[in-house]
C-alpha cells in the first residue's frame, strides 16, 4: 500500500506544481537528469551483480524485441486501413514498440512484487534501451529529413556508450567479477531509493491532456497494442519457453507498461506528430495503472 500511495503523491505533486506554474516549464529535464545520470546507474550497480545469468533470462531479453517487431506488423495492418500520414505512422510505431520500463515500470514492480525482484526488470529495461538507442533512433531520424546526415554507425555507438545507465550496467557486469560491491550497497540503496519518487514526479510534470479529442483514434490504437497486445505476445513467449514464477510475471508485466517517455519525446521533437506523442504518454500512464493491475492478478493466477 505504501508504494501505491507514493505513486499517487509523486505524480499528483508533479501535476499540481505544473498546473500552478510554480516551476519552469522544462523543470522535468532537471529531474530526469538525476534519474538518468545518478539513480538508474546506481540501480544497475546495485542489482546487476546479483543477477544469476542463465538460459531462463532469455525471456526478458527477447520480449522487447518481439514487442518491437510486433509493433511494426500491427502498424502496417492498421495503416492499410486508415492510411496514416507518414509522421503519424512513425510516431505510432515508436510509441507502440517501446515501453516505459524504467520510469514507470520499476516503481510499479516495486509496488507489486517488491524491490528485491527489480533485477529481472533491469535486464528487460536494458534490452528496451538498446532497441530504442539503435532501431528506435534510426526509425525516428529516417522519418525526419532534417536529421538524415546523422545516420551513421559511429553516431549510434556514441549514443549507446554515453548513456549512463548502460555504462553502469557494463561496469556492474565486468567489475563485479573482480571486486566485491557489498560495501557500497548501503550507499547504492540510498541513491536507488530516489529513483521512484523522482521519476514519478517527472511524469506528473509532463502530463498534458489538451487537444485529446483530435488524437483519440491514434491514441486508442497505440495503447491497444501497448497495453493489451504486447503483454499477450510476452505471455505466449513465456509459455513457449516454459518460463515460470516471478521471472515470467515481471517480463510480462514490463511488457504491459505504457509508451516509452524518452522515445515519445524524441519523436515529438522531430516533428513526428508531437501532439500525439505527448498525449499518448499521459493517457497511457493513467490507463496503464488500470491495465497493469489487471495483468498483475491474471499473472498471479497463471504462474
Amino acid at each position: 500500500m505504501t508504494h501505491f500511495i507514493l505513486i499517487l503523491i509523486c505524480i499528483s505533486a508533479g501535476v499540481i506544481l505544473s498546473r500552478l506554474r510554480l516551476l519552469p516549464a522544462d523543470a522535468y529535464k532537471g529531474v530526469n537528469a538525476w534519474v538518468i545520470n545518478i539513480a538508474l546507474p546506481a540501480l544497475a550497480l546495485r542489482y546487476v551483480p546479483e543477477i544469476k545469468w542463465s538460459s531462463q533470462l532469455l525471456l526478458p531479453m527477447t520480449v522487447p524485441v518481439l514487442i518491437w517487431m510486433g509493433a511494426w506488423l500491427y502498424v502496417h495492418i492498421y495503416d492499410g486501413k486508415k492510411r496514416l500520414p507518414p509522421e503519424s505512422r512513425t510516431a505510432l510505431r515508436v510509441t507502440s514498440g517501446l515501453g516505459n520500463t524504467a520510469f514507470l515500470g520499476f516503481p510499479m514492480i516495486a509496488a507489486f512484487y517488491g524491490e528485491s525482484e527489480i533485477h529481472y526488470a533491469v535486464v528487460f529495461d536494458q534490452m528496451t534501451f538498446l532497441i530504442f538507442s539503435t532501431l528506435g533512433v534510426i526509425t525516428i531520424l529516417r522519418a525526419s529529413s532534417e536529421n538524415t546526415e546523422k545516420l551513421n554507425i559511429l553516431y549510434f555507438v556514441k549514443k549507446v556508450f554515453r548513456f549512463p545507465p548502460f555504462i553502469g550496467t557494463l561496469v556492474a557486469l565486468v567489475f563485479s567479477h573482480f571486486f566485491d560491491f557489498s560495501p557500497a550497497i548501503p550507499l547504492l540503496d540510498k541513491l536507488v531509493a530516489t529513483m521512484s519518487p523522482m521519476a514519478l514526479f517527472s511524469i506528473g510534470l509532463q502530463l498534458k491532456f489538451g487537444a485529446i479529442r483530435q488524437e483519440l483514434k491514434l491514441i486508442s490504437a497505440g495503447l491497444f497494442y501497448k497495453l493489451l497486445i504486447a503483454p499477450c505476445l510476452a505471455l505466449l513467449l513465456a509459455f513457449a519457453l516454459h518460463s515460470a514464477g516471478n521471472l515470467a510475471r515481471i517480463s510480462i508485466f514490463e511488457a504491459a507498461m505504457s509508451s516509452h517517455i524518452t522515445a515519445s519525446l524524441l519523436t515529438g521533437q522531430n516533428n513526428l506528430n508531437p501532439r500525439y506523442c505527448s498525449l499518448v504518454v499521459g493517457v497511457g500512464i493513467l490507463t496503464g495503472f488500470i491495465t497493469a493491475t489487471g495483468w498483475y492478478f491474471l499473472l498471479k493466477y497463471l504462474f
